[in-house]
């Protein structure tokens, strides 16, 4: 019996989830939970472990895959500003005024981690949850109680703090593996959806498929973080045969999304020509048999096997039939769509043998540049050292993460407040973890959050219910407390549902477990209550003091057009070619990185704006135009780079030195200087490029292609300068 088409592609992804790293850090995370409160459990006592459980649930959030070096220093602020508020909250449990006044500032200090951005916020969590928890604990009426309370809190936290920093020394050589076949993956996501690119416009009209350039570009941003995240792991101290090589197949895949990035070249021309239709339906089978071989390899680098070797498909493309080499105008200046296509089936081509060279890697057939990888590491890789720039910069009214604190401290004071007055005032504290978990830095976040919150309450309610209404032994509520640990800090990045149905039914099991006097179906109950409570209260503060995107993108875009200013000059430059090191090589891949980076960052701010209100959204069509052409600027000069490094026999190079400064001086005129009002007012010389005859690129001197493409590029930075300004326009205006 043959297995349907649709269920392999299913298993095969459940099965890269269950080899992924977001399993792999969520069995970490639990195996420590269970470990430590097991064996306070068995030293010390029941309270014992139940407080030192508290502080290793503390100290989870922020506790992802990362580099070797500074594990411990990313870990230990939640712990060190945890401990004193876990205190606090025990000493004044029962003077509920005062822990209020406790509560409100020391949120708003919590959440001014979100000034370090992706490393800030698990540490506000994790501040959050150690008041939350804290609340959740039995009440004292004495200090020692509270004291030796904290001191259990302290001993679970800084066990947890040594086991995660060795769990993640011990797992490095894994999650290296994880992060590049996420990487691939993501890869051949975008690679898939290019190939999408290549139906032609007749069949496109035909099929009345809808525009894939918003899909492209949230994959090339999901891309880029994903690319960030792996350099930080892959290049730390790539010293050893295999760390290098994994660090090579990396760099691999950077050169691959430049090539995919430069198939967006004349393709519209192309699909525009129905003589083409053909050529083009075979570049897209040739694309997705490529995506297939890298998903393959994927997998391969997942299960520790051998990937299988690949055959070449440049045969493949050597047999397309392009059809009359003669421009329809009859101008030698405009390229005929004879040309066009074996341009593009030779960028096609790039791809085919960068997949070659990926693989060929993998396989260990190949050797890695060394010279690049030893170079790039601590050139491409985050720093792990907490730094008080952050902190000293966000004293700005308009600062989001100083309006977010803000926010965040108002809401809580207000469910605190709530709280009191409630006849089940004995959990209140499921008030404020809906908040904290719910209440984002944006609204569009803050919705996400809220309707995954009430299903996965809702759901993880009735799970817990069935489950405490079979009154299981304290082995199997201990064994679903580790298992949803685990779940709920796998999936929290990645689906928050899951997270949220995991974390309620941690909570109502732990709740039981520690108070069994109560009955489980009025917990079941009120936590439906508290959550809907929590829920719109975090709903209701998110429209107060808003950081609407409208306010950030005109940073955004400047960050962006400065970017593709640099990447110009450095693109454009001759330097590498005449450099005896790697210098000019680095410099350049730093000003690629900051391109995409500031691109990724645009298109994000540009997502989340779709779920403002509409009055204060941006404007949404000059943006997606800005977004569009500046990867189209990139696309022109990665074509112009490529053909630096890799056609270098072949280019005339005192014909195109003046044209290439002359180019980035415009691009750079353009972008951040006064720009002029039309293309025909931009500054020109007499090195300035301009249409010439092109020759067949296959035979020939390619320097008037070169030409071309400057002459694409002057010409695209002007149509970004012009959506910027756009963009940047007053609202009222």
């Amino acid at each position: 019996m043959q297995i349907p088409r649709f269920t392999q592609r299913r298993a095969r992804a459940a099965l890269r989830f269950a080899l992924s790293y977001y399993i792999t850090i969520g069995l970490s995370a639990a195996l420590g939970l269970l470990l430590i409160s097991s064996a306070v459990h068995l030293f010390v006592g029941a309270f014992a472990a139940s407080a030192a459980s508290v502080g290793v649930i503390v100290c989870i959030p922020p506790d992802q895959p990362a580099p070797r070096r500074g594990k411990f220093w990313q870990l230990l602020p939640a712990a060190l500003i945890g401990l004193p508020l876990f205190f606090g909250v025990q000493v004044l449990h029962a003077t509920p005024v005062h822990l209020g006044l406790l509560l409100v500032p020391a949120t708003f200090i919590a959440f001014l981690a979100g000034a370090w951005g992706k490393r800030g916020l698990p540490i506000a969590v994790s501040i959050m949850f150690a008041m939350i928890f804290s609340m959740a604990m039995p009440g004292h009426s004495t200090g020692g109680s509270a004291l030796s309370s904290s001191l259990y809190f302290a001993l679970g936290a800084g066990c947890y703090l040594v086991w995660a920093t060795l769990a993640n020394a011990a797992l490095n050589a894994r999650y290296r593996v994880q992060m590049l076949a996420d990487t691939l993956l993501s890869l051949t996501s975008l690679m898939r959806t290019q190939s999408r690119q290549f139906t032609p416009a007749a069949a496109e009209e035909r099929g009345r498929h809808a525009p894939l350039i918003g899909q492209l570009l949230k994959q090339q941003a999901a891309l880029t973080d994903q690319l960030q995240m792996a350099r930080n792991i892959l290049l730390e101290s790539p010293r050893t045969p295999r760390r290098q090589q994994l660090a090579g197949m990396l760099i691999q895949v950077l050169e691959m999304r430049d090539h995919l990035l430069a198939c967006e070249l004349d393709l519209d021309t192309l699909k525009a020509h129905p003589g083409h239709a053909p050529v083009l339906d075979a570049l897209r089978e040739v694309l997705d048999a490529l995506a297939d071989e890298i998903e393959q390899l994927a997998d391969a680098l997942l299960a520790g096997r051998k990937p299988p070797p690949v055959e070449s498909r440049r045969p493949q493309l050597a047999v397309l039939y392009w059809g009359e080499d003669a421009p329809p105008s009859g101008n030698k200046a405009t390229p005929s769509p004879a040309m066009l296509a074996r341009g593009l089936a030779n960028r096609v081509g790039n791809i085919n043998d960068e997949t070659l060279r990926l693989i060929a890697l993998a396989r260990g057939e190949a050797k890695p540049d060394l010279a690049v990888v030893r170079a790039a590491w601590q050139m491409f890789v985050s720093p792990t050292a907490w730094s008080w720039r952050p902190f000293f910069a966000l004293w700005r009214w308009d600062a989001p993460p100083l309006r977010h604190a803000i926010r965040a401290a108002l809401a809580v004071g207000s469910a605190y407040l709530l709280s009191l007055g409630l006849p089940w005032g004995t959990h209140d504290y499921w008030i404020l973890l809906t908040i904290v978990v719910v209440l984002r830095g944006s609204l569009a976040q803050t919705l996400e959050r809220r309707n995954s919150r009430v299903a996965g309450t809702l759901i993880g309610c009735i799970l817990a219910a069935a489950l405490l209404s079979m009154h299981a032994p304290v082995a199997v509520l201990l064994g679903v407390v580790t298992l949803a640990q685990a779940v709920a800090h796998a999936l929290a990045i990645r689906r928050y549902l899951v997270t949220a149905v995991a974390a309620t039914v941690l909570g109502l099991v732990q709740a039981h477990m520690l108070n069994a006097e109560l009955s489980p179906a009025f917990d079941v109950i009120e936590r439906m209550a508290d959550t809907l409570i929590g829920v719109a209260i975090a709903w209701a503060f998110s429209y107060v003091l808003p950081s609407w995107e409208r306010t950030q993108i005109p940073a955004l875009v400047a960050r962006t057009l400065s970017a593709q200013v640099r990447h110009a000059r450095v693109s454009l430059g001759l330097g590498q070619l005449q450099a005896v090191d790697n210098e000019p090589e680095l410099e350049w891949r730093l000003a690629r990185r900051e391109a995409y980076d500031s691109l990724s960052a645009l298109v994000q701010a540009t997502q989340r704006s779709l779920s403002e209100p509409r009055a204060v959204r941006p404007p949404l069509e000059p943006l997606g135009r800005l977004l569009a052409h500046s990867y189209q600027l990139l696309a022109q000069l990665t074509s112009v780079k490529t053909m630096l490094l890799l056609r270098r026999g072949r280019l005339n190079a005192e014909q195109i030195r003046a044209p290439l400064m002359q180019t980035a001086e415009i691009i750079e005129a353009t972008l951040i200087a006064n720009p002029p009002a039309t293309a025909a007012d931009a500054p020109c010389t007499d090195a300035s490029p301009g249409p010439v005859a092109l020759p067949d690129p296959f035979e020939s001197d390619l320097s008037p292609w070169v030409l071309r493409r400057l002459h694409l590029a002057a010409s695209i930075a002007m149509q970004l300068r012009d959506d910027a300004n756009q963009v940047l326009r007053p609202p009222n205006t």
